[in-house]
């Protein structure tokens, strides 16, 4: 055969697979590359011509098998177009056109079926998740490791949350994704030696970002974390052999043929393609039919100005009468309600909330065997005949919600016992909010009566300590780039009290450091379909009109979010759309004022906005502001102040 039509054979051949190899987005700018060097697969992230991820590990190690080297990539891969449509009013958008590109690279060890990966590959998106194969006779496995890797190039700092040792922290609870995160920190480390929580958000020095997290987990895995590692390589983690006080297996089982959950990875040159990502969404589908139609409301509670002794009858009375006030259709009545009101009382407040268009969400204590949480109602939700008996309860006298607190795991047998809850709380018409807990993946899809998490320091922190009102403002600019992108994030924030006490008396508690304008701003930069806010009665007569009035009509649910400015731990400026209406916010944590324009492209110009704003003092006040032809309106925010505009 003659040697130069050998080479072209070979050359033919090389680039065909290589060509195959390379998963592009829709609009050509994400490219991802997936090979084997040495017998690893590996793959690279490029978006628009530069490198987000360097050269990654993918495998998993099982007990049945090292699927994470000595792999041979097949030359054919399958190729498919992604193109669907899906509505979900309790998510930033709620109604999303996802098309990406999906290959399904197979590989062989030692001339067997060993693993898919599957990628899905989207605009400024991609997944990745694995299927294993059948190993002779066995149907099952444990996967013990995944080798998933995440490389990052060499300058990327990290805006990361670590996550806490198990059963440490409150009644020994943790973890429960409530630490504070670490900005612009260099890459190499490892957090407090337990990993970091996702989501995991990167800057690539001046070529972007990218977010980590991952969908789709249910009872048939564990939640995972990034493990740090020297030289900007993160790697997927197992729960701790701790969590739970020690029950359950670190390492999922799956059946054989099985999955993984989804591995996501957002990217972009500005943070508009993290802040308006809907990959957690796009992902997964529903796991069962919505028993009713479930109402997503805002509502008040109690606890978070009062504390435990004012769980009683009268006081949530109080509130019901305050929720109808505000024309708010639910209350939240928190912890030890078991022994300080009753069941009998709980159906009178039911029947009374009923008269006055006012639904009651409930507190639980999830704990059995796991941790030291002494709130009750305790032992109702971890065990399914007492579970559902009770839930049989709360429907016959009209509970709208629960609220399950301190899980403190994200071992697989945890995962199970969420999804358990939700499962039976939708037989009997039931929302639920989870605290104390994971970070919800996918859910708001998977599960149709899921309300929010919390996965927060959310804004009990500012009534336990001054220290968190001194940083509330910072905090407030983390959370809408890295936690409430990928889920609904129960916050429980917008308070008007000067200071966090029963009556809001001058120099008794901790005292709120930023505005009535910044109360108002993060009721719109907090994203959670169910929202009960930290208003209190008082606040009808002692908090300004305009704030109160805002707080009254400010929507839950949205229909899209659009980044307009910002950088993480300094300031925040979005805008969120319901229906024709738009609601601009904005708060700024530096030590100065905040001035920058910013263009308002959804709006004509001529259009007058509503405006609320502060001055230097934080002392706010409500105006107008008319769009102009360049359609640029000049910002001005001072510390710890914000601004909020609407159509």
């Amino acid at each position: 055969m003659n040697f130069k039509y050998v080479i072209c054979l070979f050359l033919i051949s090389f680039f065909k697979l290589n060509a195959q190899s390379i998963v592009k987005s829709p609009d050509g700018k994400l490219n991802v590359s997936v090979f084997v060097e040495n017998g690893i697969p590996v793959y690279s992230v490029i978006y628009n011509e530069k490198t987000f991820l360097e050269k990654s590990p993918l495998g998993l190690k099982t007990n049945v098998g090292d699927f994470s080297s000595g792999l041979r990539l097949e030359a054919n891969v399958n190729q498919n177009k992604i193109d669907e449509t899906y509505q979900l009013r309790n998510i930033k958008q709620s109604n999303v056109h996802y098309t990406a590109s999906e290959a399904i690279f197979s590989f062989t060890k030692e001339g067997k079926a060993a693993i898919d990966v599957i990628f899905r590959v989207s605009n400024n998106n991609l997944a990745f998740k694995y299927k294993v194969y059948p190993q002779k006779e066995i149907r099952s496995c444990v996967v013990q490791e995944e080798a998933s890797g995440f490389l990052l190039p060499t300058g990327a700092t990290t805006f990361l949350c670590p996550q806490s040792k198990p059963m440490t922290g409150y009644a020994r609870t943790a973890p429960s994704y409530e630490t504070s995160y670490t900005l612009d920190d260099t890459t190499g480390k490892n957090g407090l030696g337990s990993g970091y929580s996702f989501p995991c958000l990167f800057k690539v020095k001046n070529n972007g970002w990218v977010l980590i997290s991952e969908t789709g987990v249910d009872s048939g895995y564990c939640a995972s974390k990034l493990i740090g590692h020297e030289n900007g390589l993160y790697t997927i983690g197992f729960p701790a052999e701790g969590e739970n006080n020690g029950n359950g297996t670190t390492a999922p089982g799956i059946p054989l043929t099985g999955e993984t959950p989804w591995r996501t990875i957002t990217v972009g040159e500005t943070l508009a393609s993290i802040v308006e990502t809907t990959i957690p969404f796009d992902l997964v589908k529903p796991k069962y039919e919505a028993s009713k139609e479930y109402q997503y409301t805002k509502g008040t509670w109690s606890w978070i100005m009062k504390m435990d002794s004012n769980t009683t009858f009268p006081v949530q009375k109080q509130y019901i009468d305050f929720s109808a006030a505000m024309g708010y259709e639910t209350i939240l009545i928190d912890a030890l309600w078991d022994t300080q009101i009753g069941r009998d009382k709980i159906a009178e407040l039911a029947k009374y909330g009923a008269e006055k268009g006012v639904g009651l969400y409930l507190w639980y204590n999830s704990n059995g065997y796991w941790n030291d949480a002494p709130q009750g109602p305790r032992g109702l939700m971890d065990n399914m005949a007492i579970r559902r008996k009770e839930m049989a309860w709360m429907k016959s006298i009209g509970i709208k919600g629960i609220k399950v607190d301190f899980f403190g795991g994200d071992k697989q047998v945890t995962m199970k016992l969420y999804e358990d809850i939700l499962a039976d709380a939708n037989d009997f018409g039931i929302m639920v909010i989870f605290h104390g807990c994971t970070l919800p993946r996918g859910w708001e899809r998977m599960y149709p009566n899921f309300a929010a998490s919390e996965a927060v320091l959310a804004s009990e922190n500012l009534h336990f300590g001054q220290e968190s009102c001194n940083n509330e403002a910072m905090n407030a600019t983390i959370h809408p780039f890295i936690r409430n992108t990928v889920g609904s994030m129960d916050f429980g924030g917008s308070a008007l009290n000067k200071f966090y006490n029963s009556d809001n008396t001058p120099n008794k508690g901790s005292k709120r450091m930023t505005s009535d304008v910044f109360a108002l701003a993060t009721a719109v930069l907090f994203q959670s379909g169910v929202q009960h806010f930290a208003l209190a009665p008082n606040n009808l007569n002692d908090a300004p009109d305009w704030a109160v009035n805002f707080m009254k009509e400010v929507p839950t649910t949205w229909d899209e979010v659009r980044f307009l400015d910002g950088y993480p731990g300094k300031y925040v400026l979005l805008a969120r759309r319901k229906g024709i209406k738009w609601y601009i916010a904005g708060v700024n944590a530096e030590n100065k004022t905040l001035k920058t324009k910013i263009k308002l492209e959804m709006l004509t110009s001529g259009t007058v906005l509503r405006c609320f704003s502060d001055d230097e003092q934080l002392n706010g006040k409500a105006g107008t502001v008319t769009i102009k032809k360049d359609r640029e309106v000049e910002i001005k925010i001072p510390h710890n102040g914000a601004i909020l505009m609407t159509n």
